[in-house]
């Protein structure tokens, strides 16, 4: 129900965001507005305000603002001026315009908002990078405290938590640029500069892969024994809650991503392998074995003993005052469009997989559960949609809003508008491209949802 309630929500407030930003300055350029639809299909509710007939209509998969135009239906001679195909040029773009920069701007304030309200993150004390990775390479440890990245350019920007960084290195690391980052112990002592070489990767997407090579590790968590469940393989070794341990088949063992790794790993020819583990339990050394039991899930085998690993990482409260909030708000937005333009370019050009499309099926599931976390989480996802909408909008495809500012660039640029035959044309086309994209990106909803991905 949550799920279905956050999706609606979500749908509901970007739809009408954004279609509000087209009747908004239509209005203001004196066009006459004939409906104002949330939804297609059969009409739900309906009033009539005025001049405009507003509408909630049963598939609520977008909506639309239908304007005085002779190019739909005959007008009236004296209301020819208030005809949208009778207005100049620097009217009708900004009336197209307004909806995708309105669902920009959107995401602007809820960015904003999140960063007034307060968001709790991990701190950015990294456990254990997975071997071979960049994070390894640079030299970075269990325990280490990172407290600021630079380009290299000599200037230093400050890291509020964990998850600032880790955009930071994922947006590096797309746009293949190396970065430097300022580390100290947990302490804050002993502070060193890291070089991380993410320019030698030479990702073209973020996957599964890409987030190995980089080497994201994340938050530090002391290697402590949490809840252990009865008749588990960690109950059968004699483990018990709020014990550390110390070494694993004589490894030193500094923290729980350490411990995780070796669980999922101790499996031989489809058994699980036994693990001699030295744990401190009262101020006491203890030697106890640990055999795991074998998981198989979506074609993969690894470990489990069926305990809680970990305690509890560090977290920070990252909050701005409002005009840093507001900047960060900007930037943010910012950095995401460029990002997610560039990776639409990939994908257009074949470097990146068409496995990066996500469909509504993603979407209510990533809202029912970005709500089920909190205010902040929820707000934080309706901006990355907001903006998604915003910037797919301003693609030059015909049927979206960027497709009518190609023809009006077309227009600027020779004196003259698109020919009714090229429009209809170029209508077609844009319609199918849209249902091939659709079918792509709702067969990766799909076989998300099977493991199939």
């Amino acid at each position: 129900m949550t799920t279905v309630l956050a999706f609606v929500v979500t749908l509901g407030l970007l739809i009408v965001v954004h279609e509000y930003g087209h009747y908004r300055v239509a209005v203001a350029c004196g066009v006459k507005v004939l409906r104002f639809s949330i939804g297609f299909g059969r009409t739900l509710w309906r009033r009539q305000r005025g001049e405009t007939e507003f509408i909630v209509a049963a598939l609520p998969l977008g909506g639309y603002v239908r304007m005085l135009d002779e190019r739909e239906a005959p007008v009236a001679p004296n209301e020819l001026h208030r005809a949208f195909n009778r207005q100049p040029l620097r009217k009708r773009t900004a009336i197209v315009a307004a909806g995708p920069l309105a669902n920009l701007l959107l995401a602007v304030l809820l960015y904003a908002s999140a960063h007034w309200i307060g968001i709790e993150e991990p701190k950015a004390v990294l456990g254990t990078p997975p071997a071979g990775s960049a994070f390894e390479h640079a030299g970075l440890h269990a325990g280490d405290w990172v407290r600021a990245w630079s380009d290299g350019d000599g200037s230093w920007s400050e890291l509020a938590s964990l998850n600032e960084l880790n955009w930071q290195v994922v947006r590096h690391a797309l746009n293949r640029q190396a970065m430097e980052l300022s580390v100290s112990d947990t302490q804050g002592h002993g502070t060193r500069q890291v070089a991380l070489a993410l320019d030698r990767l030479e990702l073209r997407e973020i996957d599964a892969e890409a987030i190995r090579r980089i080497g994201l590790p994340g938050a530090f968590r002391e290697p402590l024994m949490g809840e252990v469940r009865a008749g588990g393989p960690a109950a059968a070794a004699g483990l018990h809650a709020g014990d550390r341990i110390v070494r694993i088949d004589g490894q030193p063992i500094t923290d729980a991503q350490q411990v995780f790794d070796r669980i999922r790993g101790a499996v031989r020819e489809g058994h699980g392998v036994a693990m001699a583990w030295q744990v401190q339990r009262a101020g006491r050394a203890a030697d106890v074995t640990v055999t795991p039991r074998v998981v198989n899930e979506a074609g993969r085998t690894f470990g489990r003993i069926d305990a809680y690993v970990g305690s509890v990482p560090q977290r920070v409260t990252v909050r701005y005052g409002p005009f840093d909030g507001l900047w960060k708000g900007v930037q943010r937005t910012w950095d995401m469009s460029v990002l997610s333009v560039k990776m639409l370019g990939r994908i257009l050009v074949g470097e990146a997989s068409v496995r990066n499309l996500s469909g509504p099926l993603t979407i209510a599931d990533a809202a029912g559960q970005s709500a089920q976390q909190g205010l902040v989480s929820f707000i934080g996802f309706l901006a990355v949609v907001s903006l998604s909408i915003g910037v797919l909008n301003l693609i030059p495809l015909p049927m979206l809003d960027g497709g009518h500012l190609m023809y009006y660039v077309f227009e600027a640029i020779t004196g003259r508008p698109v020919s009714d035959l090229w429009l209809a044309r170029l209508q077609r086309g844009g319609v199918a491209i849209l249902l091939l994209v659709m079918s792509v990106a709702l067969y990766n909803d799909v076989a998300r949802l099977l493991g199939l991905q």
